[in-house]
């Protein structure tokens, strides 16, 4: 345990705190068993060691733990546990849980033992809560980290610092606030590269080797997370990363579940779970009218990928500004807790109540003529005016 904890200290004090997620607000950390889930690549570690170093610097009352570490193979975590309250901890920070059999069983049982003992845990996006052995939907408070917004982007580009914006103010009163913040920053160009490389924190990194990282944790995503889901046959690994790359090149696409079951040589109904377990994982988004189901065996209306980074890692041919744009939206939205259904007029129904259409600065209202409560989310537009608001804009909520 000893060089588990020297590499707690270090991991904790390498941590830099002036990049900090708006989710780290959100959490109610009081709380005695805590779950963060998320894609690969969006800060959850970063998230975790944030906290420690900002508020167990100079103490030995927290440990941040992998289940990943080689130390896993030959030792359980209700025995480090046990270990670590004895020496006086009183909180851990768990890594990577799915990595790790029977997490939840262990889980279960520490927080049902010792009620002076604090688990604040991560894992991945795939995680089904509800079908693990042991019921932590209960005991837990559940978050998912998303990856940045455009909001967030520019904070972490040190271009601008803002508050996030609600949707209903978005929607009211945008061109007052596209006004404020355009006398501060120019938003277009930025919002390009936002677009282009700035939805995983490790664009500040090293923007060169960005897309190669996105498409190492692509891989490592289809390759070794969703062997986590069940039902997930390994062996079909190579025919997910076939299927994504179809999808990417057609995006947004309409599928034709025979069609790309005959293509990649799975069957239809495999084809349709394989999409449900691709937006589990944050790769693609998927859309259907309000009220349709929403079961691994129902085919969706129609497909995205799940944010506008991913056209240019995925995608062998220059990605479609239109695709971007609506990925864009779709993935703002449904970050900032909106949701967002197909609607029979425009381009996305959102809360059951607003309809957007998306495109160009000069796009007109023809798609959602006569539709009440609809707006245009135009791209390449600092200030919008009346029903026509600024793509940009919809990157503040969150």
């Amino acid at each position: 345990m000893e060089r588990i904890k020297i590499k707690s200290i270090f991991l904790r004090d390498e941590v830099e705190t002036v990049h900090i997620r708006h989710l780290y607000y959100q959490i109610d950390w009081s709380d005695r068993l805590i779950g963060i889930l998320g894609a690969r690549g969006t800060g959850k570690t970063t998230l975790l060691l944030q906290r420690m170093r900002l508020h167990f610097q100079s103490d030995d009352t927290a440990l941040y733990i992998s289940l990943d570490d080689i130390y896993f193979a030959s030792n359980s975590l209700i025995e480090l546990a046990e270990t670590f309250r004895v020496r006086g901890g009183k909180i851990l920070f768990v890594d990577e849980v799915h990595k790790y059999n029977g997490w939840a069983r262990e889980i279960k049982n520490i927080y049902d033992t010792y009620k002076d003992l604090y688990i604040v845990f991560t894992g991945s996006s795939v995680i089904d809560i509800y079908q693990q052995e042991a019921d932590l939907s209960r005991r837990a408070v559940f978050y998912e980290l998303a990856g940045l917004s455009f909001r967030e982007y520019l904070r972490f580009a040190d271009i601008y610092s803002a508050e996030a914006i609600a949707l209903p103010d978005v929607l009211s009163h945008h061109t007052q606030i596209a006004l404020k913040l355009s006398k501060d920053f120019k938003p277009i160009p930025h919002f390009e590269a936002y677009l282009d490389h700035g939805y995983y924190p490790f664009f500040k990194e090293n923007i060169r080797t960005y897309f190669l990282r996105i498409e190492q944790v692509i891989r490592l995503i289809v390759e070794t997370e969703l062997r986590f889901v069940d039902g997930f046959d390994i062996n079909n690994t190579s025919k997910v990363m076939q299927l994504l790359a179809i999808l990417a090149e057609n995006v947004p696409f309409k599928p034709n579940i025979s069609k790309l079951s005959d293509k990649i040589g799975i069957s239809r109904q495999t084809v349709t779970q394989y999409l449900h377990y691709l937006e589990k994982a944050r790769l693609i988004n998927m859309l259907n009218p309000a009220g349709a189901s929403i079961s691994t065996l129902q085919k969706p209306e129609k497909v995205y990928l799940e944010n506008p980074n991913l056209h240019r890692a995925i995608a062998s041919s220059e990605a479609n500004q239109g695709s971007r744009r609506e990925s864009f939206l779709l993935n703002q939205l449904r970050n900032a807790k909106h949701e967002v259904s197909l609607p029979s007029a425009g381009d996305f129904l959102v809360d059951r109540k607003v309809t957007v259409e998306v495109g160009g600065k000069g796009k007109s209202r023809k798609q959602i003529a006569g539709v009440e409560n609809a707006f245009i989310a135009a791209d390449n537009l600092e200030i919008g005016i009346d029903e026509k608001i600024p793509l940009w804009l919809f990157g503040f909520l969150y």
